[in-house]
C-alpha cells in the first residue's frame, strides 16, 4: 500500500508545486522596493490600506503638511517638533520622520537612538534598501515605497508599510507611512 501512496502523492506534489509557480505566488528576489501607486495592491488614493486606519490621501496631506512647517518655520524648529512623541506631527499611526540627503536620520520621534546615523545602506526585514529607495523617490519630488518596518504602536513587531515621502529641499526630505500589518 505505501508504494500506491508514494506514486500518487509525488504527481500531486508537482501539480501543486507547478499551480503555485504558474499562479504568481512565488517570489522573484529582492529588488527595488519603489513602486507606483498604481503599482500596489492596497494603494488606490483615498483608500486605506488592509488593517490601517489611514486613508492615503490622509497620508500625503500629513507629510505635505509637515513640509510646510518646515519650510514656514525653518530647518532647526521643524526638526524640533518632529522629534516629540506627543508632538504636533505624532497623530494616530502617523508620525513624521526625516532625513539628509546622504540617508543619514536627522528627526525620529520613537527611534531617537538612530538619530545621526546614516542607514542608507540598511535593509528591511526583507533585505530591502528601503531608506536608498525613500530617498530616491524624495530627490525625485515625492513618491511612495512599499518596505518591511517596525511597528512602535504593535509592540516593535514587523510589519508591512507604505511610506510617502517628499523633498523639502536639496538638503533634505520627510516621510511617514501607514502600517498594513505583520509581515
Amino acid at each position: 500500500m505505501h508504494m500506491k501512496s508514494a506514486v500518487l502523492t509525488i504527481p500531486l506534489i508537482i501539480a501543486l508545486s507547478l499551480f503555485v509557480f504558474l499562479s504568481g505566488c512565488t517570489q522573484a528576489g529582492t529588488g527595488a522596493a519603489a513602486v507606483t501607486p498604481q503599482a500596489t495592491p492596497f494603494v488606490v488614493s483615498g483608500t486605506t490600506a488592509a488593517g490601517s486606519l489611514t486613508s492615503n490621501g490622509t497620508l500625503v496631506a500629513f507629510v505635505k503638511e509637515a513640509v510646510s512647517f518646515a519650510k514656514t518655520n525653518g530647518k532647526n524648529a521643524a526638526i524640533a517638533e518632529f522629534d516629540k512623541t506627543n508632538g504636533s506631527f505624532v497623530r494616530g499611526e502617523l508620525y513624521i520622520y526625516a532625513y539628509d540627503v546622504n540617508g543619514t536620520t536627522i528627526a525620529h520621534p520613537f527611534n531617537p537612538e538612530k538619530i545621526g546615523v546614516n542607514r542608507l545602506n540598511e535593509t528591511d526585514a526583507h533585505g530591502n534598501y528601503f531608506i536608498h529607495d525613500l530617498r530616491d523617490a524624495a530627490m525625485n519630488g515625492s513618491g511612495f515605497v512599499v518596505f518591511y518596518y517596525i511597528n512602535p504602536a504593535h509592540n516593535r513587531t514587523v510589519e508591512k508599510k507604505l511610506g510617502y515621502v517628499e523633498n523639502v529641499d536639496n538638503d533634505w526630505w520627510l516621510g511617514s507611512g501607514i502600517y498594513e500589518g505583520p509581515a
